[in-house]
């Protein structure tokens, strides 16, 4: 079982930054594949980024190709997605999930957290 609590998210103008953070519990954090999706309003949850157990290798929509990074820490449990030059199209809530395989598709994603809302205004 892992529970997963993100943070991080909040207002921000067009060209700004942000950097969400997912703390996961349980021991075999280390053993899953993490990935970040977002929904916006009225839109299906889409994939943003996710990357594999060591951090070796990462997937990025491309949408957020050059914007957005994914990187993990599993000494702390946390996966972390930085998000740089915002647009307001960037405005969803942000999910972080874990797979068993780094090229899961969403419906093969485990468990959820309950998401941290992003807001960039224009």
């Amino acid at each position: 079982q892992v529970q997963l609590v993100e943070s991080g998210g909040g207002l921000v103008q067009a060209g700004g930054s942000l950097r969400l953070s997912c703390a996961a519990s349980g021991r075999t954090f280390s053993s899953y594949a993490m990935g970040w999706f977002r929904q916006a309003p009225g839109k299906e949850r889409e994939f943003v980024a996710a990357i594999n157990w060591s951090g070796g290798i990462t997937r990025h929509a491309d949408s957020v190709k050059g914007r957005f990074t994914i990187s993990r820490d599993n000494a702390k449990n946390t996966v972390y997605l930085q998000m740089n030059s915002l647009k307001p199209e960037d405005t969803a809530v942000y999910y972080c999930a874990a797979a068993k395989i780094v090229r899961a598709t969403m419906n093969e994603y485990d468990y959820w957290g309950q998401g941290t809302q992003v807001t960039v205004s224009s």
